[in-house]
């Protein structure tokens, strides 16, 4: 299993976004025990869905992430379709009801 690619910029993760049909962010902080102990569960989830492109991106060295995606917590998962925001999950995170809710949109988008 792949960990996430970790993106440094805003430009970086705008262009993710913009290019990619299915784009998944994992936000996460520094010393965050939630978003190091959900990281392996989303990757699994993940890994069911080969199309959706997964990047992961540190609040602190990236600032201007919080008042782009309105971020203020972590961990914060969301997940773009199109560019367009169809989910957002933030600090503690059902697995189960995310996974139903990706499996849906893929599962809509592979029709």
């Amino acid at each position: 299993m792949n960990t996430f690619k970790e993106l440094t910029s805003l430009e970086e993760l705008e262009n993710v976004i913009a290019n990619n049909q299915l784009a998944f962010l994992y936000i996460t902080m520094p010393n965050c025990s939630v978003c190091h102990g959900l990281l392996p569960q989303i990757e699994n989830i993940l890994s069911n869905y080969p199309k959706i492109i997964a990047r992961q991106v540190n609040a602190s060295n990236v600032t201007e992430i919080a008042g782009r995606f309105n971020i203020f917590t972590a961990p914060v998962l969301l997940l773009f379709v199109n560019g367009k925001e169809y989910i957002r999950e933030a600090r503690f995170v059902q697995t189960e009801l995310l996974n139903d809710k990706i499996a849906r949109i893929y599962n809509n988008l592979a029709n």
